[in-house]
């Protein structure tokens, strides 16, 4: 069995952590290395996140730095933080030096400022040093705050002997070669350079004459969900990097995108839940509750409000009181019609294949919510009547929810659009937000054609 396969069957389990912890305790390191250089830093960051900070901090001054810098960038970052916060500027400056300058850029700006200074000090490599204090300038949220410096560029008056040698000497810095980037004298991106293109080029050819002049490449300043759009789109493993002369600065790999996919949907599928902030199971109960309690009141709100709307059509009730039977099968209809339709929209968004104008999505949402608000209202209608209950009766039920389905269906599709124009996260309008509208909505429909239809 080779070593990817161990990793790929790694399992964490008490009776590991618990040997782990043993070794700790008892200060027995060349045991403790042997169990740990066995296994992928991931496999190693999942152990230390089972324990307490102090055994934590001893494993990772135990470790090589190649080795722990990879494990920090694994650790959940409240955990990490606790770790950072235990460890020396100049440890922490040697863990960076092992780091990519991307992922080292993302360490040192969860430090304090005073903090970052002192780490960014003990930096060694001058390039490095350089390269982070770039970065750091960079909004998170933009390409330049996902990119990395690391690359391979050639200059396109290059020969393609002095290119290979080049390449070698860049390669060694850059921990995976996905493209090779073709620059002029100005350091302007021209374009790239195919592998085997290189090879069966004549030693004594200029680059100018083999590379290719087409790149895609994103601005420094361009959100970085504009960049993980473009490359989910044209299938890219990397992307190069330029600012507003075209100028190329860094590439941007397809791991920082899973990662970034990854927190969007995180926090999207929190904003759909009714979770305003970024939390996590291991958050503080205060943390837990200021997060959730916003939406909860919005929720003790819509149900007063449906109390009020109920409480207007009390006439209504108390003469036909099989209405009241129904109500929460209408609000829960609304309420589902609204999430379903608003997701779909939230998600066509996010993956930016939302086309046309509006009024065309609300025509199409609307038929959509006629054929099945009809389907629905006919199997509720048929269910009324076979009940027992009076003719009239089941038909202001069944209209109801026809025209309940068709106005949850229009709010579920405006709403997260109208949110979106005005740069507003619309994952907001998939949650507890289009369901208690709705609810409202349906509850008031519901009794004013119950009113309009049935003898008082």
């Amino acid at each position: 069995m080779n070593k990817v396969e161990k990793n790929i069957k790694f399992e964490l389990t008490d009776l590991l952590i618990n040997q782990v912890i043993d070794l700790v305790d008892n200060n027995q390191n060349t045991l403790l290395l042997t169990k740990l250089n066995e296994l992928h830093h991931a496999d190693i960051a999942e152990i230390l996140e089972e324990l307490n900070v102090d055994q934590s901090i001893y494993i990772i001054k135990l470790l090589e730095s190649d080795k722990t810098s990879e494990i920090l960038m694994e650790l959940d970052e409240d955990f990490r933080e606790q770790i950072l916060n235990n460890l020396s500027p100049k440890e922490i400056a040697k863990e960076i030096e092992e780091l990519d300058t991307d992922d080292a850029t993302d360490i040192i700006s969860e430090l304090s400022v005073e903090k970052q200074k002192k780490v960014i000090s003990k930096i060694i490599d001058a390039e490095h040093k350089a390269d982070i204090k770039e970065l750091l300038k960079y909004d998170e949220d933009s390409a330049g705050g996902l990119m990395a410096k690391e690359l391979v560029k050639v200059n396109e008056n290059w020969t393609v002997t002095k290119c290979v040698k080049e390449m070698r000497i860049q390669a060694i810095e850059v921990t995976r070669v996905h493209s090779i980037y073709v620059v002029d004298d100005k350091d302007k991106l021209i374009g790239r350079l195919s592998l085997k293109d290189l090879l069966v080029a004549n030693p004594r050819s200029n680059i100018k004459s083999v590379y290719i002049p087409k790149v895609d490449s994103v601005n420094v300043h361009d959100e970085a969900e504009s960049v993980a759009n473009i490359m989910q789109k044209y299938d890219l493993e990397a992307i190069p990097v330029v600012n507003d002369k075209n100028i190329l600065l860094g590439r941007i790999t397809i791991d920082d995108i899973v990662d970034l996919i990854k927190e969007e949907a995180e926090k999207d599928y929190q904003l759909a839940a009714g979770i305003l902030q970024d939390v996590d199971v291991d958050d503080t109960i205060v943390q837990l509750s200021r997060a959730r309690l916003p939406w909860l009141l919005l929720g003790l709100l819509g149900g007063i409000g449906a109390a009020i709307v109920m409480g207007a059509f009390d006439e209504i009730l108390a003469k036909h009181q099989i209405l009241f039977y129904f109500t929460p099968l209408i609000a829960a209809m609304a309420g589902n019609v609204g999430v379903q339709s608003s997701a779909i929209i939230v998600q066509g968004l996010a993956n930016d294949d939302i086309r046309g104008s509006v009024n065309n999505r609300l025509i199409k949402e609307t038929f959509l919510s006629i054929l099945n608000g009809f389907i629905l209202s006919v199997i509720l209608f048929l269910f009324i009547m076979f009940s027992g209950e009076e003719y009239l009766v089941a038909l202001a039920i069944s209209i109801s929810l026809v025209i309940v389905i068709i106005v949850a269906g229009i709010i579920g599709t405006f709403i997260p659009l109208f949110l979106d124009k005005r740069g507003i996260d619309p994952a907001i309008a998939t949650g507890p937000f289009i369901t208690t509208s709705n609810d409202i909505f349906g509850i008031l429909i519901y009794f004013y054609i119950a009113k309009l239809i049935l003898p008082i």
